[in-house]
């Protein structure tokens, strides 16, 4: 369930209860923990994590040298660093980076190791694990001089900066990883930050034994508390913490290509049904009428760390979706949405949402409204009495703007035609939704005004992981 990216478990805090400390971890759900290498001399972290890595299967560890450390730096250390990376049970080089916080070695030395190990990294394909405080800029800098282009993703481990470093990096190829901190009172601006970051590049971490989450504090750090730091990141996201924790060990093993990180086999097996929080979501299609630019599942089938892709043979009948729900009325609603449009499925629709409501379940459609151009009527009343919600993207107030967002099949049809399926489904008793995309360019005031006057209820969205430029590039 929970995946533990970094921390320092062959550290002497350990010593008397390290196993029983493991244990705990996996008893809380713990199935991966990453030992990292920190290159301290004086106690020989390398050959103390390794050994750690090779007694256990699921522990894995790191070369590398923390900036603290920078100092001790010299060519038979770089010479072992070299030999110790092909260790099979290293997965990355790290942690290196910046502190100019305590400043233990000397700035200057810390920028030349620095770029001198991400260049080790890159020529054994070796993610970078990195650690950056008070020094931004710096890292930014020389990440976009040492790595940009590798095509090799990495981590910030132990992310306390700005939005700015956290929206850069990404771009960059790296992860995000939230420790602890993210639990501290004083951290509200962190909150805010991950608030907006793509969840698909979010890591959770403990940097035990430092940094314990609440409501540990006082005590030392361990693995088995990494679930504080996703229940905390869950609050902010509207999610659970198992979501959380599902989701971060997807991002975990696609990053590392570990055990299970490849997609599914869908000729075997596929994604019919999904939870995230109590609600049940159906995929019935990854066939869509839209192109829009916000999708963040365009080029990757994956939400909520759920491989979602269907080919068109392999869609669900009703009858399959009916029989993975088991029991509709245990799930706060049922909602057909999945990583398609799902009234390219009609009859399959209506079928299930009325077998869903005969049983006590509520209903819900997330749509971009073109199913009745999609199907040359007006379908509204023929989701009435099985459909209690629809959710729908209005995205912009004017038919220019909403078609350079969505990118339809109908380029000069399908605004009027989402308005008048919004009526008619208000009409016919069904509660509508309608959101917009926050962005510069969108009157959101204008958007909420036309909402309103089809019978919907507005909500406004926020641009979660994709600047306003990035938007209007895509």
């Amino acid at each position: 369930m929970y995946i533990d990216s970094h921390s320092h478990i062959e550290m002497a805090d350990f010593d008397a209860d390290r196993e029983a400390a493991i244990g705990r971890a996996l008893d809380g759900g713990v199935e991966i923990i990453v030992d990292v290498g920190d290159g301290d001399v004086s106690r020989d972290s390398h050959a103390a994590a390794f050994r750690l890595a090779e007694q256990y299967d699921f522990i894995y560890t790191t070369v590398g040298v923390h900036p603290h450390e920078a100092r001790l730096l010299d060519d038979t250390l770089y010479a072992r660093l070299a030999d110790l990376a092909s260790h099979p049970k290293v997965i990355a080089w790290g942690e290196i980076g910046l502190d100019y916080h305590y400043d233990n070695s000397p700035r200057e030395t810390q920028r030349a190791a620095f770029r001198r190990q991400l260049r080790m990294a890159r020529d054994r394909k070796l993610p970078a694990v990195i650690h950056t405080r008070e020094a931004e800029d710096d890292t930014l800098e020389i990440l976009r001089e040492e790595w940009k282009g590798s095509r090799l993703p990495g981590i910030i481990h132990c992310f306390t900066g700005s939005r700015r470093l956290a929206e850069e990096a990404v771009k960059l190829g790296f992860y995000i990883s939230l420790s602890g901190v993210i639990t501290f009172k004083s951290a509200g601006d962190l909150r805010d930050t991950v608030r907006g970051l793509p969840i698909e590049k979010l890591l959770i971490e403990t940097d035990s034994p430092f940094l314990t989450p609440e409501p540990h504090r006082g005590k030392r750090n361990e693995p088995a508390y990494v679930v504080e730091v996703a229940r905390r990141i869950a609050e902010l996201r509207n999610l659970t913490a198992e979501d959380v924790g599902r989701i971060t060990s997807v991002n975990f093993k696609r990053l590392f290509r570990l055990g299970d990180w490849k997609q599914p086999d869908t000729s075997k097996q596929r994604t019919v049904v999904y939870q995230i929080r109590d609600s049940l979501y159906v995929n019935l299609t990854n066939r869509c009428t839209s192109l829009c630019a916000f999708c963040t599942r365009i080029d990757d089938p994956m939400a909520s760390g759920y491989y979602l892709g269907l080919s068109e043979e392999q869609e669900p009948s009703a009858a399959e979706v009916i029989s993975a729900i088991g029991e509709p009325a245990r799930y706060k609603e049922v909602v057909f949405c999945g990583y398609g449009e799902p009234t390219i499925k009609l009859e399959e629709l209506k079928e299930v949402a009325r077998w869903v409501k005969s049983r006590g379940g509520r209903t819900r459609l997330d749509t971009i409204g073109h199913g009745s151009l999609l199907h040359g009527r007006d379908i509204a009343p023929e989701l009435a009495g099985a459909i209690d919600t629809v959710s729908m993207s209005l995205n912009a107030p004017t038919r220019e703007q909403y078609e350079k967002i969505v990118r339809s099949d109908w380029p000069d049809r399908a605004f009027d035609a989402a308005l008048d399926f919004a009526r008619s489904a208000s009409s016919n008793g069904i509660k509508v939704i309608m959101s917009v995309v926050r962005l510069p360019t969108i009157d959101v005031d204008q958007c909420r005004l036309i909402a309103e006057q089809t019978g919907a209820e507005f909500r406004i969205r926020e641009l979660v992981g994709m600047t306003g430029t990035e938007f209007n590039q895509r």
